[in-house]
């Protein structure tokens, strides 16, 4: 990379992107390798309580800050009946799960999702099949999971030790229907057409349950684009959310390249946007379609596709990355990307929570931890809600092989409108340089710095292990000051960075 010179930018009240929805820090649990068993649901774990529930993971999952929980899948729900998880544990069948190759016990079922989602102060996402069912099916699992009494599914409910209805909100329609990969695989206009009238069904229960429909499953696809039109064609007026789903990995040792992942993210959303609303624009609709950005993450791939099929296998050790610094300040970058964008990206799930390409990491029996991308998402969640300002950058570039010329700086900050205060969130793409910074303040009237966190390490390949769980943690940057109705800053070399003013 080249020497840098300084980047700056000016923050003013005035230029705003809208008010970040607290689901944009959610995540995602799924019946995949060992998320939910020996991950959050381990009976017999000097740790569980009465549920089974790990207490040591629920305490780290609250200080992650998550606010949405996205369940049951992924694949999985595409080959998952719901009625497998409820009622007496010792009666649930087990099945083969066809998406990950595994034998599902469902020990752990929507009830116990309910618990542990009331547990961690969360909010449910529940994820419909829509791959071997359909829209009778949705209905069944709306009318058990939320319908009071009175009813034959309801009063099962009750029946099964839950008085109270769940009172899901929010369901997603499928999952990457337009993946080949998919058990039930579907066109755009097969899909659509289900979509739409599953959405219709459920509204004649609940006029007011908030419905996201399947977009595409990457950027790359071939489909992308014309499958979220011919979707939306179908069921504009009946959904709210369309989804997004994309994994970030570096690749041939292209650290350049993996450093600037957030550039494909935003153009991601960006043409998402442009998709929906050309659509709305079709319909005549006033109507804007929101975005869920459902799975995100850093998830090395080509890892998994290289591994020997599974046999099988109960809950095995599966995608359980281990991640780096360098993946933290990704992630980091990645945060930055969903807040530049909270005017339409209204949900956002990192995929997943424990275990499974994880912020938090477990042994059956043993402990817990947090990996380095715990940090940005706990510091995001924490500080990042309120209103998110426009920054718009004036930053020294590099050459990327992927993405072309990319500013070393990447940033956002959020307005807390009750009390003044500013967070600004920074990551420097250099790997070597530290950058200069700058942020003009005119219009607001902070006047000292509460906190400068960093994350970043001499060592780009530093990680957290079950040996050493703290190897790598946020610590005060130096040098920043606040003068003359400006902040200046030293931003490490490859770092992510939380500014907060007040």
């Amino acid at each position: 990379m080249p020497q840098t010179d300084s980047a700056r930018f000016t923050l003013d009240p005035a230029f705003t992107v809208g008010d970040v929805n607290p689901r944009l820090f959610g995540s995602f649990v799924e019946h995949l390798g060992r998320c939910v068993y020996t991950g959050i649901h381990e009976p017999g774990h000097p740790a569980a309580d009465e549920a089974g529930l790990r207490t040591d993971v629920l305490a780290l999952i609250r200080e992650l800050g998550v606010t949405v929980i996205r369940y049951p899948g992924g694949n999985f729900v595409s080959g998952y009946k719901w009625e497998d998880g409820v009622g007496p544990v010792e009666e649930r069948p087990r099945r083969l799960d066809l998406a990950w190759r595994s034998t599902e016990t469902n020990r752990f079922g929507l009830s116990e999702y309910i618990d542990f989602v009331r547990k961690v102060d969360g909010e449910p996402m529940m994820a419909l099949n829509l791959g071997t069912r359909g829209v009778a099916e949705a209905l069944e699992l709306q009318e058990y999971a939320n319908h009071p009494s009175g009813t034959a599914l309801a009063d099962l409910r009750i029946g099964h030790g839950d008085k109270d209805p769940y009172g899901i909100r929010l369901w997603c329609l499928g999952n990457e229907m337009d993946g080949p990969w998919q058990t039930g695989h579907k066109t755009a206009e097969e899909y659509g057409r289900l979509a739409a009238e599953t959405a219709r069904a459920m509204r004649q229960i609940d006029p007011d349950v908030e419905l996201v429909a399947c977009g595409s499953s990457n950027q790359s696809m071939p489909t992308f684009a014309t499958w979220e039109a011919t979707v939306l064609q179908e069921s504009y007026d009946l959904v709210d959310h369309i989804s997004l789903h994309a994994y970030y990995e570096e690749r041939d040792g292209d650290r350049d390249s993996f450093l600037a992942s957030a550039v494909d993210m935003e153009s991601f959303i960006e043409n998402v946007v442009a998709t929906c609303d050309h659509i709305g624009a079709r319909l005549k609709s006033k109507k804007k379609i929101n975005l869920s950005f459902d799975e995100w993450n850093v998830w090395y791939q080509t890892h998994y596709h290289n591994a020997e099929p599974l046999n099988w296998e109960e809950a095995p050790r599966l995608l359980e990355d281990n991640y780096s610094v360098t993946d933290a300040v990704v992630v980091g970058s990645l945060l930055i990307a969903l807040l530049r964008h909270a005017d339409r990206v209204t949900v956002a799930c990192l995929a997943q929570l424990v275990n499974v390409i994880a912020p938090i990491m477990t042994e059956p029996g043993g402990p817990a931890w947090r990996q380095t991308t715990f940090y940005p998402f706990a510091q995001a969640s924490a500080h990042g809600r309120g209103r998110v300002l426009r920054v718009e950058v004036d930053s020294p570039t590099y050459e990327t092989p992927v993405y072309g010329e990319v500013p070393l700086l990447h940033a956002t900050a959020v307005l807390d409108e009750s009390t003044g205060a500013v967070t600004v969130f920074a990551v420097n793409r250099d790997q070597h340089r530290p950058l200069p910074l700058e942020i003009a303040l005119p219009a607001l009237p902070v006047t000292r710095v509460v906190e400068h966190s960093v994350l970043a390490d001499a060592d780009p390949e530093a990680r957290n292990t079950l040996t050493d769980p703290e190897r790598v943690t946020p610590r005060p940057g130096a040098g920043t000051e606040l003068a003359d109705g400006a902040l200046r800053t030293m931003l490490e070399p490859m770092s992510w960075n939380v500014i907060r003013l007040a």
